[in-house]
């Protein structure tokens, strides 16, 4: 019941179809960014949800369901197209449901000022981390 509260407060917010056009746009980056690099999608989803007037928490939790069928969707093409074969990727599945687990408990936990801290240094990180390879 919360999350629909929380999804009807992001449809009240963007009401309007100047700001329907510019969620779309900013829909159709994430997909696009996911898509072509496989991350990242959720670094430009939570500024914008954050834009739309939620709170860094909520924008990073939103921006995880926004990603979800993206993310699968992406998946699915990159199989059938023979990008990836799912024996590859079956090592990482069990870490990375832990982890999830691990971060949802977290994001609970953590501070809205140290959850944007960290959101940040990660950023950074990956940006300089690509920059120097």
């Amino acid at each position: 019941m919360q999350f629909a509260g929380k999804l009807i407060s992001v449809i009240e917010l963007t009401s309007s179809k100047k700001n329907n056009l510019l969620t779309a746009a900013a829909g159709l980056a994430v997909g696009i960014v996911n898509g072509l690099l496989g991350a990242g999608g959720g670094m430009i989803a939570v500024p914008l949800l954050k834009k739309l007037g939620l709170s860094q928490k909520q924008a990073h939790a939103n921006a995880v369901a926004v990603i979800l069928p993206i993310t699968v969707l992406s998946a699915v093409l990159y199989l059938i197209k023979g990008y990836v074969r799912f024996s590859d990727c079956l090592i990482f599945i069990p870490g990375g449901l832990v982890g999830s687990l691990i971060g949802t408990y977290c994001l609970k936990k953590i501070s809205p000022k140290w959850l944007k801290r960290i959101f940040s240094g990660f950023m950074v990180y990956a940006g300089v981390r690509l920059l120097l390879r």
